[in-house]
């Protein structure tokens, strides 16, 4: 085995993957050789995030909360080239409120979009991996999802959710050939967390060992290790990804 990431002859389905996280993973991907479905709810927004990636990517319009608009997606990465053998599960969302005051909308939402919308692009992918006796299947999930946080038990429980579904995902499809694990980010880089003062990041640096924030290439790394033949015999695991936070 060579131990270099070429994914050159893999084609990629990134959810969520016009901005920060998500666009990370989609250009680590393009460079390591692999065609990039860039995924987002508006069209002209991941096409024109595609264009700016370069190599070889399409944009997609995919809403992980509609079955059908999931299927079209797959059906034209299918038909442009030749199926998904990577699955990346990065679109999700927040809807925190502490847990007395929290709604049935907000319950409901944010585990219809971060866990079943991960079920229902799995599922439109599996058929079409089975078929070539490979596929990687990453579910992005959160380190909230592995210790809890204040505000966010219907963040928490969608991240948590997705680490038993992962597992189940793997022990059914091991056999031909597809694996799926997760990755847990940290506290990461993004607009909501630069906008903090810097007494609340300072606070933050105190929790994490390497006294620093991820950046979105950190977790875009992990993913591109897991969808490479480095991890052909890692299945059902979480990488997390988080300078030491919950270690």
């Amino acid at each position: 085995m060579a131990f270099t990431i070429d994914l050159t002859g893999q084609n990629a389905i990134v959810t969520g993957s016009t901005r920060g996280i998500g666009r990370a993973i989609a250009q680590a991907l393009v460079t390591a050789g692999a065609k990039v479905a860039v995924c987002g709810r508006e069209q002209a927004k991941a096409a024109a995030v595609a264009a700016e990636l370069g190599g070889t990517t399409m944009g997609v319009a995919l809403d992980v909360g509609d079955s059908a608009s999931i299927e079209a997606a797959v059906d034209a990465v299918t038909k442009a080239w030749g199926g998904v053998d990577i699955l990346v599960n990065n679109a999700g969302i927040t809807k925190d409120n502490l847990l007395l005051r929290l709604d049935d909308e907000q319950w409901d939402t944010v585990i219809d979009a971060n866990l079943k919308g991960a079920y229902r692009t799995v599922k439109a992918c599996l058929k079409g991996m089975m078929k070539k006796r490979r596929g990687r299947i990453i579910n992005i999930t959160s380190v909230v999802g592995l210790m809890g946080n204040k505000g966010q038990s219907n963040y928490a429980a969608s991240k948590a959710g997705l680490l038993g579904f992962t597992k189940s995902v793997a022990k059914e499809y091991a056999s031909r050939g597809i694996t799926a694990n997760c990755v847990a980010p940290g506290y990461i880089e993004t607009d909501m967390t630069a906008a903090l003062p810097e007494e609340a990041r300072a606070a933050l640096f105190q929790h994490i060992p390497l006294e620093r924030l991820g950046r979105p290439e950190d977790i875009a790394g992990a993913v591109l290790y897991l969808s490479s033949d480095l991890a052909s015999y890692v299945t059902g695991q979480v990488l997390v990804v988080d300078g030491g936070l919950v270690m």
